[in-house]
């Protein structure tokens, strides 16, 4: 999914939030790209990444969200 696709997702999932929730949004839609182009630098370099889930944010509504750690891992070199 090329940035301006992901772009134009997040704007209609957000049609019916507030300003504060909008924002939040774009924030982690913005660190999301940044964090998967680290990804794959990382990726170029000869590490294989896997991120995996380490804990979930709960709030007092109901909501929830996936807390990540990467999993770094160096091939052996033949």
């Amino acid at each position: 999914m090329t940035r301006t696709r992901v772009k134009e997702r997040t704007e209609e999932l957000t049609t019916e939030m507030d300003e504060q929730q909008k924002s939040a949004i774009r924030i982690l839609a913005n660190d999301l790209h940044r964090l998967n182009q680290a990804v794959m630098k990382a990726v170029e370099t000869g590490l294989s990444v896997e991120l995996q889930r380490t804990a979930r944010h709960h709030t007092d509504g109901g909501y929830w969200g996936d807390l990540l750690m990467p999993i770094i891992v160096k091939q052996k070199q033949a």
